[in-house]
């Protein structure tokens, strides 16, 4: 775990591996950003030219590195793009929060392996230093758990994340400033709990082995855990979550965690789309789109992150969180395409692709949710590769009952920064559902795919409750090359995103 430290040490005494200053782009060149003085004044003033002389232009995800003059205990200077300059920058602020963290997050994995740097970037505020600190501890991350390097692996060994950044210019007596540490840690340490659990090979996390960690990180921070077995979601009537899980050797789940304040005055629900491995079941995915399918617990992975760190920050609003978990799997005993399944809600469901089972899953939970009448649920999935066409690997989509609720969602992911886009729920679509079986059936029109999940989620949340569903398939699971904080694999997409909105229901901005 990378460590984080504030400190008012000058940039030219503090020992470090390496020293992190900031570089964006002027108006007639590139320009050192403010908290990078001292090491400007090192290089006699000329800072700037000699990055741009190495090829340094200040664009975003660009990481430079020269060795450092006398006059300076680092011996490693590395300049990180910070893009335009902005048109409101002072002398110590300006830069956007997104700016800072991405910049930071790219140095964090450029020192992978050193164990001490130091950050001259721009800090102008106690959120300033939390922006730079979250993209430095997400930016550090690297999961490691199955390279043992041992001799004969021919890795040679992973390499170890920056054991620790110390944040320059940062106030470690200041309230504001070690709050907005405090944080950032806290975020941080669970959006790389779901990036864990994510990364995790299937045959490690099944549902069972899942229900455990969550229960074991719940009692440890305080929440209620609740865990129904395949015998009580066959009792208690949740035909989605079973009718997913029997085809696997490997029996569904469905987790309750809940966190409770005394002063809260909202309760916000989250559900999770948990799927530890998803094959399509007897309707199998082709060849080439299995080797990822470890991913589709993501959704899952976001909202149990998300509520263990709202009780860590101990945030003045109830949350119940629901994982929906199970494996599908083609066998003997598997739901068939044809088959009618009784959903916990009553409702019947004629399943038409087995491997449209997220939104079964998620239409127990959902339902199951919505009888504690929450004042708002959000539930989280891969759902669609309709999505990811739209929106392409980066962005999310959100849809809700509610234009108001969405759109705040929307700005809250903004202000959390992760990329979203609100998407609509054409009540046309909904016909493409009708069965002449059941009440409805799991697919619908081909184009428009995306929204019709929306739509058929929507079906089972309770009346009258204010709902958002977040799309997540596009930047759950990053598979290029890594940028700013983004690594390689489980990326913890939407998991800030809650946690804000969190934030913000229990400081009563939000509902």
């Amino acid at each position: 775990m990378t460590a984080l430290t504030l400190s008012t040490a000058g940039a030219a005494t503090l020992r470090a591996d390496a020293l992190v200053v900031g570089v964006a782009k002027g108006a007639k060149g590139l320009v050192v950003a403010p908290g990078a003085e001292a090491v400007d004044k090192a290089f006699a003033g000329k800072l700037a030219s000699v990055l741009e002389t190495m090829g340094a232009s200040g664009a975003e995800g660009e990481a430079t590195k020269l060795p450092s003059p006398s006059g300076l205990k680092a011996p490693v200077v590395i300049g990180v793009g910070l893009g335009p300059v902005p048109e409101n920058a002072q002398k110590t602020a300006g830069y956007a929060a997104e700016s800072l963290r991405r910049a930071a997050g790219t140095a964090a994995r450029v020192l992978a392996g050193s164990k001490k740097a130091a950050f001259a970037l721009p800090i102008g505020s106690a959120e300033d230093a939390g922006a730079i600190a979250e993209g430095a501890l997400l930016g550090a991350y690297a999961f490691t758990a199955y390279q043992g390097g041992g001799k004969d692996s021919g890795n040679g060994g992973p390499k170890q994340p920056l054991a620790e950044v110390a944040l320059l210019g940062a106030k470690p007596r200041d309230k504001a400033y070690k709050a907005a540490a405090e944080r950032a840690i806290a975020v941080t340490e669970e959006v790389n709990r779901a990036r864990d659990l994510i990364n995790t090979p299937p045959n490690d996390l099944t549902p069972e082995a899942f229900a455990a960690v969550a229960t074991a990180a719940g009692k440890e921070n305080g929440l209620k855990v609740q865990v129904l077995d395949e015998k009580a979601l066959v009792k208690g009537g949740f035909g989605g979550i079973v009718g997913v899980g029997q085809g696997s050797q490997n029996p569904p789940r469905l987790v309750k965690l809940t966190y409770t304040h005394s002063k809260a005055a909202k309760t916000l629900a989250l559900v999770g789309k948990g799927i530890t491995y998803d094959s399509g079941g007897i309707s199998l995915k082709p060849a080439g789109h299995n080797e990822t399918m470890k991913c589709d617990m993501s959704g899952a992975a976001a909202v149990f992150a998300a509520v263990v760190a709202v009780a860590r920050l101990g945030l003045p609003v109830n949350v119940t969180c629901w994982l929906a978990l199970a494996e599908n799997m083609p066998s003997g005993s598997a739901t068939r395409p044809g088959d009618v399944l009784r959903m916990y809600s009553g409702k019947t469901v004629e399943v038409l692709n087995t491997d449209a089972e997220g939104r079964l899953v998620l239409a127990d939970a959902l339902w199951k949710a919505s009888e504690e009448k929450p004042d708002a649920i959000v539930d989280v999935a891969t759902l669609t590769g309709a999505m990811v066409l739209a929106l392409g690997h980066r962005t999310f989509g959100v849809m809700a009952n509610d234009d108001a609720f969405r759109t705040a969602v929307h700005e809250t992911a903004g202000e959390a920064g992760e990329q979203s886009w609100p998407m609509p729920l054409p009540a046309e679509l909904r016909k493409g559902m009708d069965s002449p079986t059941a009440d409805i059936s799991n697919m619908g029109e081909r184009m428009g795919s995306g929204l019709v999940a929306g739509l058929f989620l929507q079906e089972f949340v309770g009346e009258g409750i204010t709902w958002a569903h977040l799309d997540i398939a596009g930047p759950a699971f990053h598979e290029s090359a890594p940028y700013g904080y983004t690594p390689k694999g489980g990326t913890g997409s939407s998991v800030r995103t809650l946690v804000k909105l969190a934030e913000r229901m229990a400081s009563g901005d939000l509902g």
